[in-house]
């Protein structure tokens, strides 16, 4: 199964930076990994890569702890994600056939100007890559639990 994850956010903006480090640091023979500034900068690679699943992770505000991490519904979801901008990911990831996501969101604790990520952050994307390396996606917690499912 050919696997995408596209880490979003500013790497200079501290914990905003989690997804695109995240795809940055994250290394597996089973994934291709695109560290982005947004959504729509990554667009034509991930429509060129016609991947099985696209795991899409970045800061969300969802009112948890900081370094929490849920995966979030379509196309509400979206709306919470820190780094997307314009046009919204279901509705993006329609017109190039990605039919197959989840998207991931981790609680940032602090933002602005800066390079490093909070130890809660850090500490939440050493769990995530072992669970992406595990082929454990399903373990990661639902931000709505009642919702069907996800690949």
């Amino acid at each position: 199964m050919k696997r995408v994850l596209l880490g979003l956010g500013n790497p200079l903006g501290r914990d905003d930076a989690l997804g695109f480090r995240l795809a940055e640091c994250f290394k597996s023979p089973e994934w291709i990994t695109i560290p982005t500034q947004s959504l729509e900068n990554a667009l034509g690679l991930i429509e060129k890569l016609a991947p099985e699943l696209l795991v899409v992770v970045d800061a969300a505000e969802m009112g948890l702890p900081p370094g929490s991490f849920r995966r979030l519904p379509l196309p509400q979801g979206t709306s919470m994600l820190g780094s997307t901008h314009g046009l919204p990911l279901s509705l993006l990831l329609t017109f190039i056939g990605v039919t197959a996501v989840v998207v991931i969101g981790v609680e940032p604790k602090e933002r602005g100007l800066g390079e490093e990520l909070s130890p809660e952050v850090r500490e939440a994307l050493a769990q995530l890559m072992e669970l992406l390396r595990d082929d454990r996606i399903a373990e990661i917690p639902k931000l709505i639990p009642e919702e069907k499912d996800e690949p």
